[in-house]
């Protein structure tokens, strides 16, 4: 790919610089890149396909794993701060180095493509393409997730409409129906009015990404795990307080045969032509954060550097990364890249909007116990970091500079990257530096807690070591839910904090490193099929609203059918 300097870049959007992208035909770039051969590849057009599930089983078995690198970072703004651009700028740039590398992520919502965030396929000159096409409908993995997700919601009123042999009490019903997209109406209604329509009661939508399905999906190792897991999900408990699952319905087989091609990785490319694996999307807020295991674990296999993100801060993407997806699929990270911005660090610092000058460094410097909080975290779990500065070009010289010393004084390497504005060139000292860091100081990586402690210990674990809680606060009816849990054999199972983004606390508005509060655990949900526990913290909605002046405003399609406004 040409490179481009920061100054040709700035002018551009997003969308201009994809559609100037030069891409290989996927059936290409599979064959000369990957090693998969055209009759395992499953076009979905000319730029995007699927791998077929022989082929993933056979190299699955037969060769060995290359090196995981994990991107997280410290608690964002709104915005975000550019995990899924600096792993696609890492992984162009690892190939720059003459690394064999590809990148995992995580396919967008329509939830943030319409509300706030925008898109997920990264930015500028760091961004998988087609871009529009990964933002909007891709190859359909989210609406076959929803269908199967709302299949077994209809599965369940039907069985209470038909005379409920399973004995369901309808009050204890905790399957939600779900929709991907933000609308918070639909948080808590009533289903089944009209009078010959089934049986009022009260329930509520969830987004998509938030399901149990979208979970499942992203932990399952193959078509027969998928199905296993499927069966697994309890809907809701009997009168007689058995746990009611999926199978009792019959119910698993049509759900897997709605998901059997949404389990297939989803292969695509970056802007500098290098494969890529977007597959799976769970919140990290709400959801364990993670792209697909099949996909990460494909990659490992297929390359000699994997780059995969995880959502939202260390203290929410990382940690379920490491204590779920790696538990699970008995994976080794061997780094860990923070990505940290001059723009978040202020708002950890506590800035105002005229700060300048030495006033903005002072803040830089205080907002830096949030990213020092991060990277002690992640040694916990026997992993060393590298920080990823994602430059804007509002940061000032000299606030950049106070985040490489203040990292020379928590003992790790800082590297300034421009890989928004110059692609895989603006990251190539971020590989370097990541490729040292993996060559100089192996991992030695160990989840954070084991698997028999009970589950609220495991709570505990992660508000104390993680969040620096001092203690956590639970009502009886969620402690009383926690033994039933472990009653009927649940509680080997790892949890799933469901927290803000914004602060290591419950409260977005408790920045930079607090320690000492209170953490409120509000509901907790289990997922049988997924094999963990939801801890749902504070106020943390699992069906967003949109802002008070959504994204979708201000996205328009022109005469000759390209989107504007999608980022």
């Amino acid at each position: 790919m040409e490179e481009r300097s920061p100054a040709a870049a700035a002018p551009q959007t997003d969308w201009e610089i994809a559609q100037a992208a030069s891409m290989v035909p996927i059936l290409t770039l599979a064959e000369r890149r990957l090693g998969i051969p055209p009759e395992s590849v499953e076009p979905y057009g000319y730029y995007k396909a699927k791998i077929a599930m022989p082929f993933i089983q056979r190299t699955l078995a037969e060769r060995p794993n290359g090196k995981l690198i994990l991107v997280t970072a410290i608690n964002p703004t709104p915005a975000g701060e550019g995990k899924t651009t600096t792993t696609v700028g890492l992984g162009d740039a690892l190939n720059r180095i003459g690394k064999k590398a590809m990148i995992c992520l995580r396919e967008p919502s329509l939830g943030p493509c319409f509300g706030v965030k925008g898109g997920a396929a990264g930015g500028g000159y760091a961004q998988v393409v087609p871009m529009d096409e990964i933002n909007l409908h891709f190859t359909g993995d989210l609406h076959a997730i929803g269908a199967a997700n709302n299949l077994l919601a209809a599965m369940i009123d039907n069985h209470t409409y038909w005379g409920n042999e399973l004995d369901i009490d309808t009050r204890k019903i905790t399957w939600r129906r779900c929709l991907d997209m933000n609308d918070r109406a639909l948080r808590q209604i009533v289903s089944s009015l009209g009078g010959s329509n089934g049986y009022p009661r009260e329930d509520g939508f969830d987004i998509t990404v938030a399901s149990e399905i979208m979970a499942i999906l992203c932990l399952s190792k193959s078509l027969e795990d998928l199905q296993r897991r499927l069966g697994n999900i309890v809907f809701a408990t009997s009168r007689d307080k058995r746990p009611l699952r999926a199978s009792d319905l019959k119910a698993e087989g049509a759900l897997a045969a709605l998901l059997k091609d949404a389990l297939k990785p989803n292969l695509v490319q970056t802007l500098e032509n290098n494969p890529a694996f977007v597959h799976g999307g769970p919140f990290a807020n709400i959801a364990h954060g993670c792209n697909s295991l099949l996909a990460t674990t494909l990659a490992l296999k297929l390359n000699d550097y994997v780059v995969t993100e995880a959502g939202f801060g260390a203290d929410l993407g990382a940690e379920k990364f490491f204590d779920i997806k790696c538990r699970k699929g008995e994976l080794k990270p061997a780094v860990a890249v923070v990505v940290a911005s001059v723009r978040a660090l202020k708002f950890h610092g506590g800035m105002a909007r005229n700060m300048l000058g030495t006033e903005s460094v002072a803040a830089v410097k205080r907002g830096l116990v949030n990213l020092r909080r991060h990277l002690l975290n992640i040694s916990r779990f026997g992993v060393p970091a590298v920080v990823c500065i994602n430059h804007f070009s509002t940061d000032s010289d000299a606030e950049t500079a106070a985040v490489v010393e203040g990292c020379k004084e928590f003992g790790v390497e800082a590297v300034v990257c421009t890989h928004w504005a110059e692609g895989g060139k603006g990251a190539e000292p971020l590989a370097e530096a990541v490729v040292r860091t993996i060559e100089r100081t192996p991992a030695d990586f160990h989840p954070l807690y084991p698997d028999d402690l009970p589950l609220l210990e495991k709570v505990r674990t992660i508000a104390s070591d993680i969040y620096g809680a001092s203690e956590v606060s639970a009502p009886k009816a969620v402690l009383d839910r926690l033994a039933e849990f472990e009653k009927n054999g649940f509680g080997k199972f790892p949890v799933c904090m469901a927290k803000t983004q914004y602060s290591f606390s419950a409260d977005p508005e408790l920045r930079g490193a607090p320690s000492g509060f209170v953490l409120p655990i509000r509901e907790v949900r289990l997922c049988a099929g997924a094999e963990f526990v939801v801890v749902i913290c504070g106020d943390i909605m699992t069906m967003p609203g949109l802002p008070k002046t959504p994204s979708a405003q201000g996205i328009r399609v022109d005469a000759e059918g390209r989107i504007w406004g999608l980022s």
